[in-house]
């Protein structure tokens, strides 16, 4: 058998001829390499024709090689990417270097999907490019993937943003059109009630449509979005043409009108399970949900409930935020907080209107002081100095003195906590109290002068008392002295008329002594109830007392507490009754002074004997020399209007607490009354029945205060 072998080349022949000049070897080359890549595989030639191509291509688009031969790039490439591509390979058929593109490419059915194309070039063994290696990677899903991830992620930055809820939805819904084909998306929100429909957003359905649906009634009963709705789980209609519920052939007409004929709905659900709509998908051929649409169902619920619930909540807080702004300027009420180790401070809106602040200038204690009354620095300062270093609640009243001289009165509450890392925070309100004290100043006024008005009476009452109980026995003793004396007289004397009418004067003189022991009585004095006693905080409340009395009177008070200060033994209510007395006698020494500040100090500290002294300095007309030791007498007073009880009892009060009270005048102008008395025995004091003090009665309490 011969066989003619001049035509075929040996097997060495064959490793190093030129296959790609050789039309049969180009193609067995080309196939058996680029069949078995899961890729759109062509061999094109430097002026853009397809020489050869593997099967996915044929299978790709439908046609054979021939015919691929004959297309152009815009036969086959979407119209909006020709441009990018027939640019692409121009440049590298130029240049001769690889180059890279993406574009949507027409399948066989007419549709699009997304490729990246890689361009190699082949070249001969001088170099030159005979040829192009085109290598088309379907990158549709991945595009997709991205674009709706894109897409969320904007949809995320409206809902952050706060752009309104319609546009965020509008856009979430063209979103879904445009992920899922033949798909048209709408969400329903229901209003407050949960009953009805509030709003339809459906940009890709008929307006027609979405206005048919508000205002819905919601329930079971009136269609695949009201079910959904209603039993909170998905409603799927494949083929309105098959369904039987929500009213049969009514419903049907309804869909058909518009051409739908699927209809798969969705519940949206907040986290906490309050239903806020639904999520419906439409499409004008039958069908049910692929996994591919579930998930993408799924994701896109996630999102739109969301926005909802985050819009809700927004509108819920900006309406509580808009009554609680009403209630604090209805109630002249703002709000504070203080984080104390950074003095970082934030107020509501109504506080700024009463410190008169702008709001855009940052907040500190410096500044906030220049708002305070001069008068009021000091008890603030002190104040601060305080709740830092404990970190208690605390109460007070202050003055603040505006620019235009405008005096206003505040009451301050605040509650102090700790975060977790164990850093103090307050969080206060402060109220305008301005009307209310000066409704108060006007009503102390009318009160006083209702209360020296009963003070007169109530002396004229008692001196009428004193002397008609007095009187009898006086007027008994002068008559029965007359009578004696007569019987004396006489000739012979009636020396037995005598004795009786002496015996009835020392009756009469008895029942007078009588009169004086009642009216002692009536002031005597009872036991002193003991108990361990903290002059500092006794003091304090009588400051918080006597504040508006000492403001009105422009009295600057400034405490000087000492730390250290140990417990006494004694009644509080009398030893506070004692401080008020010195307070209030102190700011009416100075309520002459208008040439200097009217300062007021008090003061606690150790003192000999192992006692605690407190004294009450103030910068007043002083007190003279000769009459400091009668100023303690009952009914001395050097006061127009005082009655001279006030000193005596307090004085009567320490010495029964086993102490000692004493005035001094100061090296400048004013005066300090000082007691000191002695401090409370480790394990408690128990009284044994020698201490004894004024008894503490209404009648004596106002006393304590006024004289």
């Amino acid at each position: 058998m011969n066989t003619d072998i001049e035509a075929r080349p040996t097997d060495e022949e064959a490793l190093h001829a030129r296959w790609w000049l050789w039309a049969p070897g180009r193609e067995n080359h080309f196939r058996s390499v680029s069949d078995g890549i899961p890729a759109l595989i062509a061999l094109v030639a430097p002026n853009g024709q397809v020489e050869i191509c593997n099967r996915h291509v044929l299978e790709y688009f439908g046609a054979t090689i021939e015919e691929l031969k004959q297309r152009r790039a815009a036969d086959t490439v979407h119209p909006d990417d020709v441009s990018v591509i027939v640019s692409a390979w121009k440049s590298a058929v130029k240049t001769g270097v690889p180059y890279e593109a993406q574009c949507r490419q027409r399948r066989a059915d007419g549709l699009y999907r997304w490729f990246q194309i890689r361009g190699f070039p082949l070249r001969d063994v001088e170099g030159f490019v005979v040829f192009w290696y085109v290598s088309e990677t379907d990158i549709d899903d991945r595009k997709r993937a991205e674009a709706q991830l894109d897409g969320e992620k904007k949809l995320l930055e409206m809902v952050a943003s706060g752009r309104p809820l319609s546009n965020i939805l509008d856009s979430l819904c063209r979103l879904f059109d445009a992920n899922a084909e033949d798909c048209l998306s709408s969400v329903l929100l229901l209003d407050r009630t949960r009953t009805m429909i509030e709003q339809s957003i459906g940009p890709g359905l008929p307006l027609g449509f979405n206005q048919m649906l508000t205002e819905r009634k919601v329930d079971s009963d009136t269609g695949p979005c009201g079910m959904a709705a209603s039993l909170r789980t998905q409603v799927v209609v494949s083929d309105v043409a098959l369904e039987t519920r929500w009213g049969g052939e009514n419903w049907l007409r309804l869909f058909s009108a518009y051409g739908l004929r699927a209809c798969w709905s969705s519940p949206l659900l907040s986290l906490t399970g309050e239903l806020l709509g639904t999520f419906a998908v439409y499409r004008r051929h039958s069908g049910a949900p692929t996994p591919f649409h579930q998930a993408l169902i799924q994701q896109f619920t996630h999102i739109a409930s969301i926005a909802i619930e985050r819009r809700r909540s927004e509108e819920a807080l900006k309406q509580s935020e808009a009554f609680l702004a009403k209630a604090q300027q209805l109630s002249s009420t703002g709000s504070f907080s203080w984080h104390v180790p950074t003095d970082e401070i934030v107020w509501s809106e109504q506080l700024y209107r009463i410190f008169e602040l702008d709001q855009a200038v940052p907040l500190t204690l410096e500044l906030i002081g220049t708002r305070f009354h001069p008068e009021d620095m000091p008890l603030l300062d002190e104040l601060i100095h305080r709740v830092r270093s404990v970190g208690a609640d605390f109460e007070h009243d202050h003055r603040l003195l505006l620019p235009n001289q405008t005096v206003k009165y505040l009451h301050v509450v605040a509650h102090g906590t700790r975060d977790s890392q164990g850093r103090l925070e307050y969080i206060g309100a402060i109220q305008d109290v301005t009307e209310h004290r000066l409704s108060e100043a006007a009503l102390g006024k009318v009160r006083s002068e209702l209360t020296h008005m009963a003070r007169v009476t109530s002396l004229g009452a008692l001196t009428a008392s004193i002397a008609h109980e007095v009187n009898q026995p006086l007027s008994g003793i002068i008559t029965n002295a007359g009578t004696c004396l007569r019987m004396l007289a006489a000739s012979p004397p009636n020396m037995e008329g005598a004795r009786e009418t002496a015996r009835r004067m020392i009756r009469d003189g008895h029942r007078a002594s009588d009169v004086i022991s009642r009216l002692r009585a009536l002031f005597g004095k009872n036991d002193v109830t003991t108990e361990p006693v903290d002059l500092n905080e006794a003091a304090r409340d009588v400051i918080a007392l006597s504040l508006s009395e000492l403001q009105r009177s422009r009295v600057s008070l400034r405490p000087d507490l000492a730390s250290d200060l140990p417990p006494v033994s004694g009644d509080r209510v009398q030893l506070q009754q004692v401080i008020l007395n010195l307070l209030l006698n102190a700011s009416d020494a100075m309520s002459g002074v208008d040439d200097r500040p009217r300062q007021l100090v008090i003061r606690t500290e150790r003192d000999e004997d192992d006692c605690v002294r407190l004294a009450v300095q103030d910068t007043g007309v002083g007190i003279d020399l000769e009459a400091a030791d009668r100023m303690f007498d009952a009914f001395y007073t050097t006061k127009r209007t005082g009655m001279g009880i006030g000193l005596s009892v307090s004085r009567s009060i320490i010495e029964s607490h086993h102490g000692r009270l004493w005035a001094t005048p100061n090296d400048g102008p004013g005066a300090t009354f000082s007691f000191s008395i002695p401090r409370a025995r480790e394990g408690g004091d128990k009284d044994d029945g020698s201490a004894r003090s004024w008894p503490v009665d209404a009648q004596q309490e106002h006393a304590m205060g006024t004289f």
